[in-house]
This record gives structure tokens, sequence and C-alpha cells, in this order.
């Protein structure tokens, strides 16, 4: 597999572009934000398009793909960062102009629906990016060790350990071992989306990270068995599974039963637990970087991405 290209680490007074490449946010919502990111020093931005608004979406395809091309074709601007998920990234990913990425790489940080972003930056142009909270700030959700994560994977160079936390809904899911590997995935709906487009990575001796929001048990059991039949988990190191917030339903099985169940038998480590996703007290992980997912002693370590 290629080597990621690493972008360089935000530093102080380094502009950073906040873009809305999937729903639409709400202002007071990034203004929580711009106050975290200017007190880490750096100057955010707003992209032209971030609060534009066309139903589920954050203004038409054109728009939101414009603001992405904007953002990767300004020398000033040193990041990227995304106000939120939602849903839309998959309809522009093919608009980007990749020579652009590739000559001018930076950090590009998001979550959720972000992940068919990640991805396509990661086929185009393989960028390493950061799978952390979104500008449009709750800190409900994402107190200050949510913060301190973000800010670290942004402007820190040192590796990156997420340790498993027992009160986490997918902390019963265990398959002891270790494995080594690019970390590779994010949200579980967008990676099974990918299938079949030029988008879904190649997964062999790669550790799959997974999470997901609002999601039935039986909807995960669909999804990870759509994985398993399209044979992408064949070769795979192992998974990291993160956070599966509010998918319970009235059924007597839970989201952790059904994880096991369907990634138990691949012969790899699986750790669940890891605080990464939709949940409360949300952890930044880069992803398309090597990585150490230790099931046994419960760690996920990762590189960083950027340097």
């Amino acid at each position: 597999m290629t080597d990621a290209v690493r972008p360089a680490a935000l530093r102080p007074g380094d502009t950073v572009m906040l873009v809305s490449p999937s729903g639409p946010t709400r202002p007071e919502r990034v203004a929580r934000g711009i106050e975290l990111l200017t007190g880490w020093g750096l100057q955010p931005v707003v992209a032209p398009n971030a609060y534009a608004r066309q139903g589920y979406l954050a203004g038409g395809d054109g728009l939101r793909a414009a603001d992405l091309n904007t953002a990767f074709a300004d020398p000033d601007v040193r990041g990227i960062l995304c106000t939120r998920g939602g849903y839309g990234a998959q309809r522009v990913v093919d608009s980007i102009d990749m020579a652009m990425v590739r000559q001018h790489p930076k950090v590009v940080a998001g979550f959720s629906d972000i992940t068919a972003l990640q991805f396509a930056l990661w086929r185009g142009a393989r960028l390493a990016s950061v799978h952390g909270p979104g500008a449009a700030w709750l800190d409900e959700r994402t107190p200050p060790e949510s913060a301190e994560s973000l800010r670290a994977a942004l402007m820190g160079t040192e590796p990156v350990t997420v340790t498993r936390v027992p009160t986490e809904e997918t902390a019963p899911v265990l398959v002891p071992g270790t494995a080594t590997g690019p970390l590779l995935g994010g949200n579980l709906c967008l990676i099974v989306s990918s299938l079949g487009t030029p988008d879904m990575p190649d997964l062999t001796d790669a550790i799959l990270l997974i999470e997901d929001v609002e999601e039935p048990p039986y909807k995960v059991d669909r999804m990870l068995t759509q994985l398993r039949r399209s044979g992408v988990l064949a070769g795979i190191a192992g998974v990291a599974v993160g956070q599966f917030t509010n998918c319970a339903d009235d059924w007597a099985v839970t989201v952790s039963d059904v994880i096991s169940e369907r990634l138990g038998d691949l012969g790899v480590p699986v750790l669940g637990g890891l605080p990464i996703g939709h949940g409360v007290g949300q952890l930044t992980v880069p992803v398309g970087v090597p990585a150490t997912l230790n099931a046994s002693a419960g760690t996920l370590v990762v590189s960083p991405a950027v340097q």
C-alpha cells in the first residue's frame, strides 16, 4: 500500500477554513468552534457557502464542491475543518480537484458523513486526514478532553493513543491479539455506501475503524454482513470498534452482540469500547496512517496524520 501523504501540522497563526461538504449547519454552533480554534492560536475563516441551505444539504452540490476546491487552492489556508456531517459529501467528491489536493496537501478534519470525503482524498491523493469532531461544536458532547484530543491531532506530531473505556456500549466486543496496519474507515454507513465506488479502499492488511449513530442492531448486522459478503474483510488485519450511539431497539439483541457475532470469527483482533464516534467524549484519531491495535491491552495507537 502506498505511503500516506502527511500534511504539515497546524501552527499558531495558521489560517483554517471551515467548510460544510454535507448537511446544513447553524452559525451559533460554529461560533463555539471558532472560539475554540482561536484559543489555540489558529485563524478560522468561514468558507463562502458554509451556511448555505438546500433541504438536507448545505447548499447545492456546486457550492459545496466549490468551497472544498477554494480551500485546497488557497495557499494561505493551512487546514480544512468540516463543520459537521449529516449527508451529502458523496455527491461532491468527484468534483474535487485532486491535482490541487496533491499539489497543496492540507490537514482535513471531520467525521460521520465526512468519511466519504476522507475516502476520496485517500484514493485521489493518498492524503492522511483526521477523524474528529466538527467545528459546529457542542460542549455537552465534546468536553475539554475532546477538544484537547482534536488540538493534539491537528497541531502535534506525537502518536495518538486511544484506550478502551469499560462503560462504552461497545466495550464487550473483544477478540484478543495485536494487529498493525494503516487505520482506515470511520462511519459504518458511509463505508458500506462506498462499496462498488472508486473510493472504497483496499482493506488488505489494514485496521478497519467503525462507528455509527442511531442504527438499530439489525441494520448494523445488515451492514456488517454486506461487508463480509463483498469480500473486503478477507485480508483485514484487525477492527477498531468505536461508539455506536443510540443504536438500541426493542429486540433483546445489543449492538455489541451483533458486532461480536459478525466480526468475532474473522480470525483477527477486534477491540470495542473506543471513545471514537458520535458519543459523549469523542476522541480524535488520524486515518490513513500506520496504527497498532492491541486488543489484549485495550489500546489503539495511531501515527500522526501531520508532520
